[in-house]
C-alpha cells in the first residue's frame, strides 16, 4: 500500500501540478516567443541589407573596395540592426513582466529576451572589431 493511498490522497499520476506550478506550454507562448524572436533577427537582417545597400550605393564610397569607407556608414551598419534587437530585447522583457503581472508562465519570454540582448552583444563586438580592423 502506497503512503498516499493510507493517507487517503488520491494519486494523480506524475503528470498532475503541484500547488503554485504551472505548465511549461501554456497557451502557445513557445510558439509566440519563437515567432517573435524570428521576426525580430528578420527586422535586423533586413535594416542590415537596406543599410549595407544605402552604403554601397553613396557616392563618397564609390572608389572604396568597402563598405565601411567613412564614419558614417560604419555607425549605420553597426548601429542600425543593434536597435532593432534592442528594441526587441526590451519588447521580450516587457511581455514578461505583463506575463509575471497576470500570474501567468514568463520564462519563455525571458529567454527570448536574453537570447535578443545577447545576439546584439555578439554583433556590435563583431562589428565593432571589424571597424577597428
Amino acid at each position: 500500500m502506497r503512503v498516499g493511498a493510507r493517507l487517503g490522497v488520491a494519486d494523480c499520476g506524475a503528470a498532475s501540478l503541484m500547488v503554485g506550478e504551472r505548465q511549461r506550454s501554456d497557451d502557445g507562448e513557445y510558439r509566440r516567443a519563437a515567432l517573435y524572436v524570428v521576426g525580430v533577427v528578420g527586422v535586423a537582417a533586413l535594416v542590415f541589407a537596406a543599410v549595407n545597400g544605402w552604403a554601397a550605393s553613396r557616392g563618397a564610397c564609390a572608389a572604396a573596395q568597402t563598405h565601411l569607407c567613412d564614419t558614417p556608414t560604419e555607425a549605420a551598419i553597426v548601429i542600425g540592426p543593434s536597435a532593432i534587437l534592442l528594441l526587441g530585447g526590451i519588447g521580450a522583457f516587457v511581455r514578461t513582466y505583463q506575463r509575471w503581472r497576470a500570474d501567468r508562465s514568463w520564462r519563455t519570454w525571458q529567454g527570448a529576451g536574453w537570447f535578443l540582448f545577447i545576439l546584439m552583444t555578439a554583433y556590435l563586438a563583431i562589428g565593432a572589431g571589424t571597424i577597428a580592423a
